[in-house]
């Protein structure tokens, strides 16, 4: 039990909280859609501080990160809880335990704990992800101060549904962050996520103005996303209002959780969301849960960059200056060569 930040008492004893953009108004004794977030005789407190119900020591890449520090591990940690209900996820299990299970459960692990074994594991960052981090702000926030005082790096791998006060508190130790950009309609995002298109998109130009790496996830699902036309308007989107040097993972769907009926993406449908990717002018367009899709190109020259297969890099040929060996053209992201 810890205090939550970001909130503000209301008359009747609620409180309103700030945290997402759901800003959810609790009433005494009852909890936020999150699930995780409890109104207490009008105090506001997360249920989930230190307790980490996954730690796990993964390669960068996984995260998908493929343009900050490639190569390099994260240890990635995550609590119980969502502010999302994706009929698709695949941690469900432990994101929707609260909801589903009525089990707050997890591993007490402190901030300092969390630190000092990344450091001990050889890690350059801290991931907070598997459900989504910012239910846990608190104890992310506790544990970035202390990994960037350490000189480890903090992503967050996210729904992105966070609000721009939580953002502004948490950057100065954010330095990278996938965003799962779900769908590019509203409507899909009401039916199936129990959320709203337009505060994820807010938040991706949020993060981009505060100089966050920032890579753009999206899982292409048949017949919910998968439309030509929406995916053109999700990579014109990247492009023209995050900028073309961002990265853009489209990734393979595969039965899961209350849609294990619904068959696997084909993998034709992923190399042609790619070609709408670069037409629409993006430099960095990679194919996800499909083996030999991820390699690094030169988008001036087409040289080869990095080579990897799965998560592990078998080449790296990006100069230490972070340009292409062959050319001379920036490679974007941090931490390339």
């Amino acid at each position: 039990m810890k205090e939550a930040m970001l909130y503000e008492r209301l008359p009747e004893g609620k409180v309103r909280c700030g945290l997402c953009a759901h800003r959810c108004v609790i009433s005494d004794g009852k909890k936020g859609v999150c699930q995780v977030r409890e109104n207490r005789g009008g105090t506001l407190y997360t249920l989930v501080y230190g307790r980490a119900i996954t730690q796990h020591v993964d390669p960068v890449e996984k995260k998908p990160l493929l343009h900050f520090y490639p190569g390099s591990r994260a240890y990635s940690i995550a609590t119980v809880g969502c502010n999302f209900r994706c009929r698709w996820c695949q941690n469900w299990d432990i994101s929707q335990m609260v909801r589903e299970r009525h089990l707050v459960s997890g591993e007490e692990a402190s901030p300092e704990y969390i630190v000092s074994t990344a450091e001990k594991s050889g890690c350059h960052s801290i991931a907070y992800t598997y459900t989504e981090p910012t239910i846990f702000f608190e104890y992310a926030y506790d544990t970035a101060r202390l990994a960037h005082e350490a000189g480890l790096a903090n992503i967050y791998v996210t729904n992105g549904y966070m609000t721009e006060e939580m953002l502004e508190t948490f950057h100065p130790y954010l330095d990278a962050a996938n965003v799962d950009l779900k769908a590019f309609r509203d409507e899909t995002y009401r039916r199936y996520v129990g959320a709203r298109l337009q505060p994820v998109l807010d938040t991706m130009k949020v993060m981009k103005r505060l100089g966050i790496w920032l890579e753009v996830t999206t899982l292409v699902i048949p017949d919910i996303n998968d439309d030509d036309g929406e995916l053109k308007d999700a990579a014109d989107f990247v492009a023209n209002e995050l900028g073309v040097e961002t990265p853009w993972h489209i990734s393979r769907f595969f039965p899961a959780y209350q849609m294990n009926d619904v068959p696997p993406t084909p993998v034709e449908t992923l190399r042609r969301a790619r070609e709408i990717g670069l037409e629409a002018g993006l430099r960095y367009v990679y194919v996800g849960n499909t083996p030999g899709e991820a390699n690094t190109v030169c988008h001036a020259c087409g040289h080869m960059l990095i080579r990897r297969s799965g998560y592990r890099i078998l080449e790296n040929h990006v100069q230490s200056d972070g340009r292409c060996p062959n050319c001379g053209t920036p490679v974007a992201g941090i931490g390339m060569g």
